[in-house]
């Protein structure tokens, strides 16, 4: 199969008057190529499932203008000493409480397993493409895998990114046979040494709520580890797309690593959530409600989480 000539035939440009989504999802999602296959390919225009819509573009102008906010800065140089370690502790908890993110310096981690884990997977993701076939795979049973958008089929816009997932949903060690060779040593080295700091965490995070340093791990909040190493080729049109869109992890603690190129916004004091219900007004016994209260957050996640064909209102319906 040739890949490139495949993408070329199947995927539309930004500017096509007729569009079936699903069909070029597929298109894409077949080449098994990612998006480091569309730049390999040629392409001057970004394909249309990549567009995101123009009110995102807007909001995100709006968020990007304020650059007045300083994420709070965590040194953990002190940890173990008295005095230190509680000042580490109350950091921690401010932080946590009002940002949900913070930066961490002195964690340990050394420079050349940072840089060996970000090369690593920069190399894997540029090897020719029927070294990554091998990996590819949209199973979410699967420990290691390579794809494009885990929510391709379920995102508004995809993301312009690929990613190699390595899951380890329980207490597992890695099997190192299951890794690409080109990064299977920083890899290993890299996870191991992540995994360390999270116990850390863990035991600070228990401290700042006012419990043993070990209870957050004893009920197992840290229980299953996932290691997701994205890419993101450069982009011919990138104020038309996104390596990253708006999300909630779905894990208990996230530790992020990140080159000196991209930069990963975070949502700070946002407004409280209206609540969205049938209007008083119009409801009566002759005419009752059919939907279900619901928030801005309760709706997003349910029409991420539905098939792309289906109503985003429906799973809030009631039943009659």
């Amino acid at each position: 199969m040739n890949i490139i000539s495949s993408m070329k035939d199947s995927l539309p440009e930004a500017t096509t008057q007729s569009y079936d989504r699903i069909k070029d999802l597929k298109a894409f999602d077949e080449t098994k190529a990612g998006v480091k296959g569309l730049i390999d390919s040629g392409i001057r225009n970004i394909p249309r499932i990549f567009i995101r819509p123009s009110d995102e573009i807007a909001a995100d102008q709006k968020y990007s203008n304020n650059t007045q906010l300083h994420i709070p800065v965590i040194d953990l140089s002190g940890i173990g000493e008295d005095d230190k370690h509680k000042k580490i502790v109350g950091q921690v908890k401010r932080a946590s409480k009002d940002w949900g993110f913070f930066q961490l310096v002195n964690h340990g981690i050394s420079e050349n397993v940072l840089e060996g884990m970000m090369d690593g997977i920069k190399r894997f993701h540029e090897e020719d493409a029927d070294v990554k076939l091998g990996f590819h795979s949209r199973d979410l049973m699967k420990n290691v895998k390579y794809s494009s958008n885990v929510d391709l089929y379920r995102s508004t816009a995809a993301n312009w990114r690929d990613s190699l997932t390595v899951s380890l949903p329980n207490f597992d060690p890695i099997e190192p046979l299951d890794l690409p060779l080109i990064c299977r040593d920083s890899t290993i080295e890299y996870i191991n040494e992540a995994t360390k700091l999270a116990q850390t965490l863990l035991e600070l995070l228990s401290e700042a709520l006012g419990l043993k340093p070990e209870h957050l791990a004893s009920i197992e909040c840290g229980k299953g580890r996932t290691f997701i190493g994205h890419y993101y080729p450069p982009c011919p049109e990138p104020e038309l797309t996104m390596g990253a869109g708006a999300h909630t992890d779905p894990a208990f603690l996230t530790i992020l690593l990140q080159d000196q190129i991209g930069g990963l916004q975070i949502l700070h004091h946002s407004s409280p959530e209206n609540v969205y219900a049938p209007i008083n007004e119009v409801v009566s016994e002759k005419n009752p409600p059919r939907y279900k209260e619901f928030t801005v957050i309760d709706y997003i996640s349910k029409f991420m989480s539905r098939s792309i064909e289906e109503s985003g209102l429906r799973q809030f319906r009631l039943q009659e």
